[in-house]
């Protein structure tokens, strides 16, 4: 491999690794051990919660699977693509600013290089509500795999959009 090939892929692998520090993580809720590892954590399955920083009152479950071992341990195992996400109304929902019709609003490492878990806000004016999607992409091939879950926001509360 050429000298300024790979410094240029090391400087990508830098650029991931610690642009995902600003990326949000959530408060683990919980696991549920799916497979007994002999060395290293077991595989299992993580709950997390998010809450949204931009609507107050309105938070998300997500839960997805993670391989265990030594190399899940280590932080080297691509964690599988599959995420499910439950939003529930957890408060009164405010809106301290308009937000974008379209939004990512948490992103998570789910494996050492350009594998990411995401949740995307979408709001449906029509009906009022909040509409959070998560899925997971990597940097060159995504997956299909995602869930899909709905906040009404009631109808006395409009939901103030950018311009």
């Amino acid at each position: 491999m050429n000298a300024i090939l790979r410094n240029t892929l090391l400087s990508a692998i830098a650029l991931t690794v610690f642009s995902s520090a600003t990326w949000a993580a959530g408060e683990k809720i919980g696991t549920v051990d799916t497979a007994f590892k002999l060395i290293g954590r077991d595989h299992d399955i993580l709950v997390e919660a998010y809450d949204d920083p931009a609507v107050q009152g309105v938070s998300c479950y997500v839960s997805r699977a993670r391989v265990g071992g030594v190399r899940g341990t280590l932080g080297l195992a691509e964690d599988r693509a599959e995420a499910s996400i439950s939003c529930h109304q957890v408060g009164a929902i405010s809106f301290p600013q308009p937000i974008k019709q379209k939004e990512e609003v948490f992103s998570e490492r789910i494996s050492i290089l350009f594998k990411t878990l995401n949740v995307v806000r979408m709001v449906d004016t029509k009906r009022n509500t909040l509409v959070y999607l998560t899925y997971s992409d990597k940097l060159i091939d995504g997956s299909p795999q995602n869930s899909v879950s709905a906040v009404p926001v009631v109808h006395s509360t409009p939901i103030p959009l950018k311009k």
